[in-house]
């Protein structure tokens, strides 16, 4: 697969910070030095602009780097430029929700509670189609194209390299109807089909579990490079928080780790869910 633009210019943000702190130097003095404003070398670090071929091998005159780190940034550059198969949908994504899936593409590690809906990745296409209409208000176009991403996206767990991937789904998700029972069943199957895939963990957080350490959805991205820290994901109706510092990460692990254990045993979850989905089948 090839690397994904987002996580390409995400590592190219870190190992150009990285080279400053090293040099302890601020923004406005590496700024100064190569006669760019502060704001520029801070935009660089963080993301939010364009790094250009030059603006590199300047960086890298400046810290001394070696040649094999300038073309190693050079390349991550390039490549930070490319466009991910999810952006030729353009307006069906928002510009907020493309940074995850460009890092969701890379994670080797995926670590997800849902409180209220089923996981994206093991929705079946009527209910994505069902949740949009009801809470995007989006033109049709634009539905079907977020809806065939997201179709696409659910690849990610099949794939030979899929991540490791765990879910734990509070049981409300499961009997909170969308669409009708018809479209519950078809859904709940899928959720059971995907839950049998070698590279998928899934427990349900029953009604009965008492009290939890969660106040919401999140996922927990890891990646296969060390240099290239875990994030978590929090999502809303028009942005998103993106959350890397150590503390954070390590609330949240912990957050985590007590909903697992709170959570059902992956054989007594699979068989809640086959319980709820006879109920929709009645």
């Amino acid at each position: 697969m090839a690397g994904s633009p987002t996580a390409r210019r995400r590592r190219l943000s870190i190992e150009l910070k990285k080279l400053r702190e090293k040099s302890a130097l601020t923004c406005a003095q590496v700024g100064e030095a190569l006669d760019w404003s502060g704001s520029k070398v801070n935009r660089m670090e963080t993301g939010s602009g364009r790094v250009q071929p030059s603006d590199i091998d300047a960086l890298c005159r400046f810290y001394s780097t070696t040649d094999e780190l300038r073309e190693f940034l050079k390349s991550l550059a390039r490549e930070a430029k490319t466009r991910g198969w999810w952006q030729v949908h353009g307006s069906g994504v928002p510009e907020w929700f493309n940074i995850y899936i460009g890092l969701e593409q890379e994670a080797s590690t995926f670590r997800q509670y849902q409180c209220e809906l089923i996981p994206g990745l093991m929705q079946t296409e009527s209910y994505t189609c069902e949740l949009h209409k009801t809470g995007a208000h989006m033109p049709a176009e634009d539905i079907a194209r977020a809806v065939r991403v997201r179709m696409e996206r659910q690849t990610l767990l099949t794939r030979s390299d899929a991540p490791d991937a765990w879910f734990v789904v509070n049981e409300g998700a499961l009997r909170h109807v969308v669409g009708d029972q018809a479209l519950m069943r078809e859904q709940l199957e899928r959720v059971l089909d995907s839950a049998q895939l070698p590279s998928v963990t899934l427990q349900v957080l029953p009604f009965d579990s008492g009290t939890y350490p969660a106040a919401g959805s999140f996922t927990m991205l890891g990646f296969p490079d060390q240099e290239d820290p875990d994030l978590v994901y929090r999502d809303g109706i028009t942005d998103a928080i993106y959350l890397e510092g150590e503390h954070h990460v390590r609330e949240y692990t912990r957050a985590f780790d007590g909903l697992r254990a709170a959570a059902l045993s992956p054989q007594r979850s699979a068989q809640l869910i086959a319980s709820v989905l006879k109920d929709y089948t009645s």
